[in-house]
């Protein structure tokens, strides 16, 4: 396989699907008929050089376990333990790096106040209806609850460490939106992408993991085909405004167990439907802020 940051493959044959999920270059729910008929751009992300990047690891005990939680996910663990969060302090200069595992502890995020930078896409299509995902059952925080399109984390390597324009954290969301979504990089340019504000919260999933992230929140307009990866998303479904409102209702009144993710829940409160009006009048950069830090409490 080539190392560099883009390669052009061929997908004329199951054969070659089968090598490309198993490297995790394509998500197992792809099929070939699902596949546009000639060729895909795949994006390889090589972390970043140490000569590049001279900040500090974060070691720990967890580090280097033989078979940390194996009741875990094969798939969830490769990714706590390979992907390299990017670590911030409180006004989002970056002071390291730390697996996903460790960054996601209650135990470390409280003893060491480990903070990591983070970003929530807002996904809506021309008629102004908003994505959402229900996160799978398999994934380590807040498994089968609902939130917004896309919500992961840039990692440690140098494209997704550019700070200007936020260009860093944009090149993460359209990695994160192919391998969540099955949305392809060229439906998602990074133009498009609107950094509307920062938020800064802290939520306990369970007794042992959570969140405690510097969130970049991301508005997209864009009509795209989805082919969600099961590893990573249970259900999808667009909504408008009143649907929307009618979710957060059953939430709140805890019907049919429907949960929604504390980072969604703290954006719906406090920003999402005066920017909603943004979107349909097409001024969505009136509404960026990217200097203040939201310092919100869930």
């Amino acid at each position: 396989m080539s190392s560099s940051s883009a390669l052009m493959m061929s997908m004329s044959s199951n054969t070659t699907l089968t090598r490309l999920q198993n490297q995790n270059l394509v998500p197992r729910s792809f099929s070939s008929s699902g596949l546009p008929p000639k060729s895909l751009l795949f994006h390889k992300y090589p972390a970043a050089p140490s000569s590049a990047l001279p900040l500090r690891r974060v070691y720990s005990s967890t580090m280097g376990m033989a078979h940390p939680d194996s009741a875990m996910d094969a798939v969830q663990r490769r990714l706590m333990f390979e992907d390299e969060c990017i670590l911030v302090d409180e006004n989002d200069r970056v002071v390291g790096h730390d697996t996903k595992y460790n960054c996601h502890l209650m135990e470390k995020i409280d003893s060491e106040n480990l903070l990591h930078r983070a970003f929530s896409v807002f996904l809506f299509n021309s008629d102004y209806e908003l994505l959402l995902q229900q996160r799978s059952a398999t994934k380590v925080t807040f498994p089968l609850v609902w939130t917004n399109t896309c919500c992961s984390h840039p990692l440690y390597r140098e494209d997704e460490l550019i700070e200007e324009d936020a260009l860093g954290v944009r090149n993460a969301a359209q990695r994160k939106l192919f391998d969540e979504l099955g949305i392809l990089a060229h439906h998602l340019p990074l133009n498009e992408f609107t950094p509307l504000g920062r938020i800064l919260y802290k939520a306990p999933s369970d007794g042992k993991w959570g969140e405690h992230e510097l969130d970049y929140l991301l508005f997209i307009i864009r009509d795209v085909e989805l082919h969600p990866n099961p590893d990573e998303v249970a259900d999808v479904r667009y909504v408008n405004r009143e649907e929307l409102k009618e979710l957060l209702r059953k939430a709140d009144a805890g019907e049919g167990g429907l949960k929604l993710s504390p980072w969604f829940r703290l954006v719906v409160d406090n920003f999402l439907f005066k920017w909603w009006d943004h979107v349909e009048k097409g001024t969505l950069n009136q509404a960026a802020d990217m200097k203040t830090i939201h310092k919100l409490t869930w």
